[in-house]
């Protein structure tokens, strides 16, 4: 028997995609899978207490379109330093790492927490400076490609009124972005 050749016009059909699985904490957070812990582990903690920089803790939900939590997600943060400066060299010892991991257990009901420090302006490509903010990724099962997106600070009404790429959001989505401070602290 010989194989077909394009030649001949057949088609197939495509290959389900891949997506993150449903053991998407396996390999990343393995505490969370069951497994026993590597001698250095990317966790929540972005900033060490010594730091340079304001201390914040920042919690955050995943919910789904019927606003049911997303319990098996994992949300990565990455983001500048005090001074606006973003890591290239991830140290677990380093005060500030730059780089963190949160993945919700299932009694979690989708909330995640980083520790960190408030970030400074970085430039926008075309020079003028950004609102502080961290850039967040999400994986989880069902997603082809992670899920990117910023949370700015409600404290920052002058540098994010000022920050272009928070400016090209339709005005009615840039509300969604914006981390509000816990009173209750």
């Amino acid at each position: 028997m010989t194989r077909p050749t394009r030649d001949e016009g057949l088609s197939y059909p495509e290959t389900p995609s891949q997506t993150a699985g449903p053991f998407v904490h396996i390999g990343l957070a393995l505490d969370v899978a069951g497994l026993p812990p590597r001698a250095s582990e990317i966790g929540p903690e972005i900033a060490a207490a010594d730091a340079t920089g304001a201390a914040i803790e920042i919690h955050g939900r995943v919910i789904d379109g019927n606003g049911d939590p997303v319990e098996d997600i994992f949300v990565e943060a990455w983001q500048a330093d005090a001074h606006g400066v973003y890591q290239t060299d991830y140290r677990a010892e380093h005060a500030f790492r730059g780089f963190g991991r949160s993945a919700p257990s299932a009694t979690d009901e989708g909330w995640w927490t980083f520790y960190t420090v408030k970030p400074g302006r970085v430039a926008h490509p075309g020079g003028q400076p950004m609102a502080p903010h961290i850039n967040l990724m999400l994986f989880a099962r069902g997603i082809n490609i992670h899920l990117h997106t910023r949370l700015y600070f409600d404290d920052e009404h002058q540098a994010n009124a000022g920050c272009p790429f928070f400016n090209a959001l339709p005005p009615s989505r840039r509300d969604t972005l914006i981390a509000r401070r816990d009173t209750q602290a």
